[in-house]
């Protein structure tokens, strides 16, 4: 995994460089999404690195199959299957997303709930973590049933764990230790 990262990031500053020159981050962000999705799917993955395809055949398969590209992002698809990268673009589109969020000031946060949680609270939460953070926040928000109640949110490498689950744990450490 460091390794596809390390091979990745060279591509991702060179297409934050072309999208920010452009002033097309949001764009993008979007393309390298679809993109990476193509490339990691089951049906192209043997088609990457195939010596019986052109890197011409798989990089025009993959572009056309993630949807509308610019000349630059279908250009940028050529140079990775001509430079054999195309297996990394999941890398790439996390590298890349973290430079735009870095040049925009915005944080990620992954907001995990033990239920389903509404509109209205999510932006509550969002609200928090931005007053906290004194930055835009991006969050994801998906739902663990096994957190039982509450909340679990992570940013970077901390987590601020609010779920009975993560209670339950501490009262157990506390009565172990």
């Amino acid at each position: 995994m460091a390794e596809s990262l390390t091979i990745a990031r060279p591509y991702a500053e060179a297409a934050f460089k072309l999208a920010r020159d452009a002033n097309a981050l949001p764009q993008w962000s979007d393309a390298l999404a679809r993109l990476s999705a193509v490339a990691s799917s089951d049906a192209a993955r043997p088609l990457i690195g195939n010596p019986r395809i052109s890197d011409a055949q798989v990089a025009a398969l993959i572009a056309d199959v993630a949807g509308s590209l610019s000349a630059e992002q279908r250009n940028f698809v050529s140079v990775l299957a001509g430079n054999d990268r195309l297996a990394v673009m999941p890398e790439i589109a996390t590298a890349f997303e973290a430079l735009r969020n870095a040049h925009e000031g915005v944080i990620d946060a992954r907001i995990t709930s033990a239920y389903p949680l509404s509109e209205q609270q999510v932006a509550d939460v969002v609200a928090t973590l931005e007053g906290k953070y004194g930055r835009k926040v991006k969050a994801s928000v998906s739902v663990d049933a096994e957190l039982i109640g509450g909340i679990s949110i992570r940013i970077g490498d901390e987590v601020m764990d609010a779920s009975v689950r993560g209670k339950l744990a501490q009262l157990a450490d506390a009565l172990m230790g």
